[in-house]
């Protein structure tokens, strides 16, 4: 068995959500929890790490209501973070296609979505706040899409069956970054924010068990500094390039709450991975990065392969008799609609057995000759065109013409830090949004619901509960002379140290694209039990190699991306083995949490509720110690675990 990597702990439990009719839970919390008055709330400082749809709209929001707030990006500018890329759309239950959609089905549809690995109570409170965070963007200036008459457009997305996704064109995340940012900026300009560009956060200071502060690093000058508030959010985004090639930015990186996590902030389903479906095919060993083409297109595209294995005619010369719509035929009420794993893993299976489109046989067609047929040119330019564009510029073919060929590839994690009801991690003081929290979305996330979650958490739900902390506050003036400070400077300054001694022969960037391989291969669409125990034996050997061989240019003092990105793959070497453990131990299938010993006859994914249905928030306890798992039942009173159909 698996006990000899990781042992049991005490069960863990939120105590923080309230219990009774879930539809007053949100309401109540907020009730119930304690204020702290505008006077006093300008005494209090608050760090926040990120400046995404998350970070972006939390620090804009706390500054609103009168706190003081330090906020760091490693980017060149807020705006620059990696909500920008979200393409798609946001959900939002406002009915207004009155099509049968509510607050009910939303949190109904996000629950099933996620194979029911979520908690209740905190996606009934994200389907609550979902009609507000669209006035709010609306208010902003947000463009969204709207119909003839002028009222607000919606089109629908994977894993529901109504129109509830608003979008602005194939640039949703960027138009609402940019509202946040415009937020954001009206406070810096007030004074209200401070705002740190070209900082990354390599530690968190933690003083009487109560997070304090961050230690960060000047990617310009190099220069450490240590930073200190009575909270600190941690607003960082996903860890899905530890696998190498994703659809994330190179930069996105696991340190800030891995750092976190090391300082005792749990880290809770880390195996679970989005595997989104509709992303440009891997082309060779040069790429360094994959593109995302939103699911919106599977709105008005159609997924086929060639019915013949290895059929490698043009598309356009195989007849209609000979196309596979495989999506269509395996789930009619759903289509090419069905949730992202489980298009993602039909996909997979299609080209396994050798149905596969393109070089090297991995992708399929997302076909628009129905779409522009039915709506003509101008309508399906008007809904996708910067997408064709996006397209066309990074493979040479127009999709008006040919189809385009997409396969899955890592996108989104749903696993994160562990937090609370209120968003608070295991640390007091340490409040953890958006994507670098584990909370709402169980072992697969609904298309559209990353833009959906950042803005909920920033914009309406951190605000009210970082009030119930804070209103104990403001807490013990520290400075740098304070033991902890000392040691966790200490620590930074020693990790980048030990990572410019070494002076090997390999770079950075060639352990990591071989870890990602190694994840991959191992713990990607499809995990075996043999699998994984391999893996972690890889994992572990080439750590102990990258400690040895790795090459790091250049030095401290100044900007240096090598030694950025050592820091960063130092990280992803102790998070991968933590994946592989996790996905070791639940020994069922779940979401894009795929076992191969664990499924139906018809090849779905086959839960085990009587032994899983809870949440893994794991302990560190040492970098050569095996981690400690703590479980969090799950209960359902509203939406009962069933096999999932989409048929």
């Amino acid at each position: 068995m698996t006990m000899d990597m990781f042992r049991i702990g005490e069960p863990i439990a939120d105590t923080k959500a309230p219990d009774g009719p879930i539809e007053t839970r949100w309401e109540r919390r907020r009730f119930e929890a304690k204020l702290v008055n505008p006077a006093n709330r300008r005494k209090l400082t608050v760090l926040v790490v990120g400046t995404g749809l998350a970070g972006g709209s939390a620090a804009a929001t706390l500054a609103e209501l009168g706190y003081r707030v330090k906020s760091y990006c490693y980017q060149d500018s807020p705006r620059r973070a990696h909500s920008i890329a979200a393409q798609g759309g946001i959900n939002a239950a406002k009915n207004y296609r009155n099509d049968g959609d509510s607050i009910h089905r939303l949190f109904y549809d996000t629950v099933k979505g996620g194979d029911f690995r979520a908690r209740e109570s905190n996606v009934h409170r994200l389907a609550e706040v979902s009609v507000n965070i669209i006035d709010q963007a609306v208010a902003q200036g947000v463009p969204f899409a709207r119909e003839y008459g002028g009222l607000l457009d919606t089109r629908s997305f994977g894993g529901a069956q109504v129109q509830r996704t608003f979008y602005a064109r194939g640039q949703t995340g960027q138009q609402l970054l940019l509202g946040a940012y415009q937020a954001l900026e009206r406070q810096i300009a007030l004074g209200r924010v401070e705002m740190h560009t070209r900082h990354e956060m390599l530690e968190l200071i933690v003083v009487d068990d109560r997070a304090r502060g961050i230690v960060v690093r000047d990617m310009v000058t190099g220069e450490i500094t240590t930073e200190y508030a009575d909270a600190v959010v941690l607003a960082s985004g996903g860890y899905g390039n530890v696998f190498y090639l994703s659809t994330n930015a190179k930069g996105c990186n696991v340190t800030a709450t891995w750092r976190a996590h090391r300082k005792g902030a749990y880290f809770a389903n880390p195996c679970y991975t989005q595997i989104h479906p509709t992303c440009i095919p891997v082309s060779g060993d040069h790429q360094s990065k994959l593109t995302l083409m939103s699911e919106s297109l599977r709105n008005d595209g159609r997924v086929w392969v060639p019915k013949q294995a290895r059929d490698d005619r043009n598309p356009a010369d195989i007849p209609e008799e000979e196309r596979d719509y495989f999506l269509e035929r395996m789930y009619p009420a759903f289509g090419n609609l069905v949730p992202r794993d489980i298009a993602s893993r039909a996909a997979k299976n299609v080209c396994d057995s050798g149905h596969g489109v393109g070089p090297t046989g991995l992708g399929v067609y997302l076909d628009f000759a129905d779409a522009i047929d039915r709506l003509g040119r101008h309508t399906v330019q008007e809904r996708y065109g910067n997408l064709f564009e996006m397209y066309e510029r990074i493979t040479g073919e127009d999709p008006y013409q040919v189809p385009m060929r997409i396969y899955p590839a890592v996108h989104y994690t749903m696993g994160g830090l562990w937090v609370d009801y209120d968003l608070q991690a295991t640390i007091p003081g340490l409040f953890v949004i958006g994507e670098a929290n584990f909370s709402d979305h169980g072992a697969n996330r609904l298309g559209a619901s990353a833009l959906m979650q950042g803005l909920a958490d920033g914009y309406f739900v951190l605000p009210n509960t970082i009030a119930n902390y804070l209103s104990a506050g403001p807490f013990e003036a520290i400075d740098d002379n304070h033991p902890e400070v000392v040691a966790a400077r200490a620590d930074v300054e020693d990790r980048l140290a030990r990572l410019l001694a070494v002076n090997g022969d390999r770079t950075v960037d060639s352990f990591h694209r071989e870890l990602g391989q190694i994840m991959w291969e191992h713990c990607g669409m499809e995990r075996t039990d043999a699998g994984l125990r391999k893996a972690i034996e890889q994992i572990r050997a080439l750590r102990e190699q990258y400690w040895r061989r790795v090459k790091i240019t250049g030095d401290a003092d100044g900007i240096n991306q090598s030694l950025e990105k050592a820091g960063r793959v130092a990280d992803f070497f102790e998070l991968a083995e933590l994946m592989c453990v996790d996905a070791l131990h639940r020994t069922e299938s779940c979401g894009g949490h795929f076992r191969a010993e664990s499924q139906t006859p018809e090849g779905e994914a086959q839960r085990d509720d009587d032994h899983f249905s809870y949440v893994a928030a794991w302990e560190f306890t040492g970098a050569d110690q095996p981690p400690v798992l703590h479980k969090e039942d799950l209960n359902f009173e509203y939406v009962h675990p069933s096999q999932r159909s989409y048929k």
